[in-house]
C-alpha cells in the first residue's frame, strides 16, 4: 500500500491530476464560508441546530447530499443539486424527445450540446429554488429588519452564481483532475463535517455504566462503532456486487483459421443507481414537513395537522414506510432509466456474441430485464436498511440525528461509494503505466453473485 502511493508521486501526470483536484476542492471549502449580506447567521444557526425541527432536519440534509449550507446562507447555499436536477429532467426527456435522444447518439458533439442545455437549465432552477429558499428565510425572520428587498436579491443572485460556480468546478475536475467532480464536491462536504461529529461524541461522552441523559456510555459508543463498520463493510459489498452473465462468442472462420469462441462476462451491478435513489427519496420527504411546520403556525389549534406532523414525523411508522417505499421506487426507476436491456441485447448480437441456451434478441433482452429487476431488489433493501439506520440509532440510543446520519448512515455511504471510484481509477493509472495496483492479488475486482 505505502508503495502504491508512493508510486502516485513518481507519476507526474496523476500527480498534478491529484493536487489540481485537492486545489480545487479547497477552493470550494473557502467559498463555503462566504456568506450572502442581509441575514442573520445567528438566528440561521440556532435554527438550523435544532434538528428535532423541519428546518434543523432540512438543512442537514441540504448539508450532506449537495454540498451546501442550509443553516447559513452562504454563496454555496443551493450547494450542486440544482446540476444533478437538470441532469436528470434532461435525462428524462432524451428517453421522450426525439431531438434529444438524436444527440445522444451523435457522440461526443451530442453530449457537448446536452452539457450546454444543462447548464441553461442549471441557472433557471437555481433562480427557482434561491426564491425558495429566500422566501423561507425571510418568513423565519432570519433577515435583518430592513433589509428584506435586497436580502432576497442578493440571495438569489449570490446563491445562483455559487451553484454555477460549483458546476465550473466539477467540470474542471472531471476534464482535468481525477474522479467524478461533482461526487467528490458532495464528499469534500461530508467529511469536512466528520470531525464535528467526533467532537460531539468526545465532548458528550460518559464512561459510566449509567450515562446521564444527552451523555454517551459506553454501550452507545460500542453500537455506534458497530453501525460505521457494518455501513462500511455493507457500502464496499453492494457497490462492488456484480452479477456476472456468461458470455459466448460465435466462433467464426477465416482462410484455414477458427476466430473466437471466447467465453467472457457481462457484469450487471446489483446497486446500479448508487446513492441516487436514497437523494431523490429525501428530497421528497423533507418537504411535507416543512410545509406542515408552517401550516401549524398559521393554524395553531387543528387537530388534523397535528394528526399529519405525528405521521410525518421522522421518528414515526408512517414517515419510514414511504422513505422506503421511495427508495424503492426510485431506485427501479434509476434502473428503467439507464438500463437499457434491448440496446444490450442489440450490441451483443451485432458483435456475434451471445448467452448460452438463449437466442438472440428479443429472449436475451427479456432475461437481461428479469435479472437486473431481481438484483435490484436487493440493492434497494439495502440502501433501505441504511437510509434507516440512522433513525433507529437516533430513537433507540438517543443520539443525534446529525451524528448518525454522518456515522451510520447515507453520508458514510456516499464517502465510501465516491471513495471507491476514485481509488479505482487512480489503480487504473498505476497499472496503465506498468505500477502494482493498491492490492497484492492484483486489480480491485467486484464481487459477484
Amino acid at each position: 500500500m505505502l508503495g502504491s502511493i508512493i508510486n502516485i508521486f513518481r507519476i507526474r501526470d496523476l500527480r498534478n491530476k491529484i493536487l489540481f483536484t485537492v486545489a480545487l476542492l479547497v477552493i470550494y471549502r473557502i467559498g463555503f464560508h462566504i456568506p450572502v449580506p442581509g441575514f442573520n447567521y445567528e438566528a440561521q444557526i440556532a435554527a438550523a441546530n435544532r434538528a428535532d425541527t423541519a428546518f434543523g432536519r432540512a438543512a442537514e440534509m441540504m448539508r450532506m447530499f449537495t454540498g451546501g449550507r442550509l443553516d447559513q446562507s452562504s454563496l454555496f447555499g443551493l450547494g450542486i443539486m440544482p446540476y444533478i436536477t437538470a441532469s436528470i429532467i434532461l435525462m428524462l426527456l432524451g428517453e421522450v424527445l426525439p431531438a434529444l435522444k438524436k444527440l445522444r447518439q451523435e457522440g461526443q458533439t451530442g453530449h457537448k450540446k446536452i452539457q450546454e442545455y444543462t447548464r441553461y437549465l442549471t441557472v433557471l432552477i437555481c433562480i427557482i429554488q434561491a426564491m425558495m429558499f429566500m422566501k423561507l428565510l425571510g418568513g423565519r425572520e432570519l433577515i435583518h429588519a430592513g433589509m428584506e428587498r435586497r436580502a432576497m436579491f442578493m440571495g438569489v443572485i449570490g446563491m445562483t452564481a455559487g451553484t454555477i460556480f460549483l458546476m465550473w468546478l466539477g467540470e474542471q475536475i472531471d476534464e482535468y483532475g481525477i474522479g467524478n467532480g461533482i461526487s467528490l464536491i458532495i464528499m469534500a462536504g461530508i467529511v469536512s463535517r466528520i470531525p464535528w461529529v467526533m467532537g460531539e461524541i468526545w465532548a458528550n461522552r460518559d464512561f459510566s455504566l449509567a450515562p446521564a441523559d444527552g451523555k454517551y456510555g459506553p454501550i452507545t459508543i460500542i453500537f455506534l462503532v458497530a453501525a460505521c463498520v457494518f455501513v462500511i463493510a455493507g457500502a464496499i459489498l453492494i457497490t462492488q456486487g456484480q452479477r456476472r452473465i456468461p458470455i459466448q462468442q460465435a466462433k467464426q472462420m477465416r482462410g484455414r483459421r477458427m476466430y473466437g469462441g471466447q467465453r467472457h462476462y457481462l457484469p450487471l451491478r446489483v446497486n446500479h443507481g448508487g446513492v441516487m435513489p436514497i437523494i431523490f427519496a429525501s428530497s421528497f420527504m423533507m418537504f411535507p414537513p416543512l410545509i406542515l411546520e408552517r401550516l401549524s403556525g398559521a393554524f395553531p389549534g387543528s387537530d388534523f395537522l397535528l394528526m399529519l406532523n405525528g405521521a410525518f414525523d421522522y421518528r414515526g411508522y408512517i414517515y419510514n414506510v414511504l422513505y422506503v417505499v421511495l427508495i424503492f421506487l426510485f431506485a427501479y426507476f434509476w434502473v428503467t432509466v439507464q438500463f437499457q436491456p434491448k440496446e444490450m441485447a442489440k450490441n451483443l448480437r451485432d458483435s456475434g456474441s451471445f448467452i448460452p441456451g438463449l437466442r438472440p434478441g428479443r429472449r436475451t433482452a427479456e432475461y437481461l430485464e428479469t435479472v437486473m429487476i431481481r438484483i435490484t431488489y436487493f440493492g434497494a433493501a439495502f440502501l433501505a436498511i441504511i437510509a434507516v439506520i440512522p433513525v433507529l440509532l437516533s430513537v433507540s440510543l438517543g443520539i443525534s440525528l446529525g451524528i448518525t446520519n454522518y456515522l451510520g448512515g447515507t453520508g458514510l455511504l456516499i464517502v465510501v461509494s465516491v471513495s471507491l471510484d476514485l481509488v479505482q481509477k487512480i489503480e487504473a493509472n498505476l497499472l496503465m503505466r506498468s505500477y502494482d495496483g493498491f492490492s497484492s492479488a492484483g486489480r480491485i475486482k467486484g464481487a459477484y453473485a
